[in-house]
């Protein structure tokens, strides 16, 4: 078939690599190269382990704090707070102990398979360098204030994440830096990252272009549909496309396109900032997460890269770069003998829902119409294995992880019907 995938993100990528093993031929759709949005300056994490939400129990405590730290991890510019208020609303009902559980064992099934999932796509680009293995580290100042996140660590291991607690010496043979401000770890073996995340999908997108993949560099506005089918997708520049069917990965700017599908989600973007020093004077070895101050660093091929900062304001405000020198400031305290400068500084969207899980599955009501958004903070971790399962749906075979948590109707559905999804993600009969 003919498939038009509206995307040239790492969802968009990896299910152009997926298709094209099938034998499907693909065009994106997208104005901008592919791997220059959050694919560009996300942390690179790649991590199995990354399966807790961002609403977690007790949060709503601590966000008055947030928001009054201009160091903190959280912003909400004040123009936006009466349109994004709904969406924190719902977000919060999330924030317990039973969401938080059915949403981690959902997220599971989506990271666990990442290493599996990226492998195939990135040995036929050549680029398996881009693929680091060496574990992660999640550090404390001590061992008592790893108590207050032990609840989330235990679900991790519960989930079958292998965390090795690392203390003292232990910890600074691993990553000698962290000396003076840390004692105490978690090291998960299983997790890794990836050097130069905007590398690693035009890798995966560079390939699927040698194997007949076609850019079209034009937006996406709308559709031409008979019935429930996609005939012609309509672009702002270079007219409709026709089409067998279409895969909607724009991330953050998949609402609406998903509306003209009959589909409405409570997409928000929940903008991030990086730093990343280029001669930091420090070295790491893998991807380290300050659970505190819920910064990510990752050692990438351009220098030090500090992560974690949110910030929402929408898709049409500009940034706010003291966002990011927060962080470098944050960095600064962490680790005292890092140089700061030079540096570089990035703002990005992340598409988020109140879930915090993405949207993977058949577009409700479609027949050749499939969506692949919102994945967050792990657009990176759950990119490869949300691309080989919307391939899978594609070429009618039965997905390999359970698609029911990530259906696109599910904020509408009752709990009875919640209950009756089938692991295709479409309603049973």
């Amino acid at each position: 078939m003919h498939i038009a995938i509206i995307g040239t993100g790492i969802v968009g990528a990896a299910t152009a690599g997926w298709l094209q093993r099938d034998g499907h031929r693909v065009t994106f759709i997208d104005p901008k190269e592919a791997g220059e949005a959050c694919s560009y300056g996300n942390a690179g994490s790649l991590s199995p382990s990354a399966v807790l939400p961002v609403a977690m129990p007790g949060m709503w405590k601590k966000v008055p704090k947030w928001l009054l730290d201009p160091e903190g991890p959280l912003v909400i510019r004040s123009h936006y707070l009466p349109r994004v208020l709904p969406w924190l609303m719902q977000f919060l009902r999330h924030a317990n102990e039973a969401e938080v559980t059915r949403i981690a064992s959902a997220m599971r099934g989506l990271l666990a398979p990442v290493f599996d999932a990226y492998t195939p796509l990135l040995q036929r680009a050549g680029a398996m360098s881009l693929l680091r293995q060496n574990g992660c580290l999640y550090v404390y100042s001590s061992r008592e204030t790893a108590q207050k996140w032990a609840w989330g660590a235990n679900l991790r291991r519960s989930l079958g994440v292998e965390m090795q607690e690392v203390e003292g010496e232990d910890l600074f043979d691993l990553e000698p830096a962290l000396r003076g401000s840390f004692e105490f770890g978690q090291f998960a073996p299983d997790n890794g990252s990836t050097p130069d995340p905007s590398a690693l999908v035009k890798a995966i997108y560079g390939q699927a272009i040698k194997d007949g993949a076609v850019h079209l560099r034009a937006s996406a506005i709308g559709f031409r549909k008979t019935g429930g089918r996609v005939d012609e997708v309509l672009t702002d520049s270079a007219g409709a496309l026709a089409v067998d069917g279409v895969v909607l990965a724009a991330g953050a700017w998949s609402g609406v396109l998903a509306r003209q599908l009959g589909t409405r989600v409570p997409l928000e973007s929940q903008r991030g900032y990086h730093v990343t020093v280029t001669e930091p004077g420090i070295s790491l070895s893998r991807n380290v997460m300050a659970v505190e101050q819920n910064i990510m660093v990752n050692p990438m091929t351009m220098g030090l890269r500090l992560a974690g900062t949110v910030e929402l304001a929408g898709l049409k405000a500009p940034p706010n770069y003291a966002r990011a020198e927060a962080l470098l400031t944050v960095g600064k305290k962490l680790f005292p003998d890092m140089n700061p400068d030079p540096h570089e500084v990035w703002m990005g969207h992340r598409p988020c829902m109140p879930d915090s899980m993405p949207v993977i599955g058949q577009a409700p009501g479609m027949e050749n119409a499939w969506l692949g958004f919102g994945h967050g903070h792990v657009g990176m971790c759950g990119g490869a294995t949300t691309g080989r399962e919307l391939a899978n749906l594609i070429g009618n075979r039965p997905p390999e992880i359970d698609l029911a948590p990530f259906a696109a109707d599910r904020f509408s559905r009752s709990p009875l019907a919640t209950n009756r999804v089938s692991r295709s993600g479409r309603k049973a009969a």
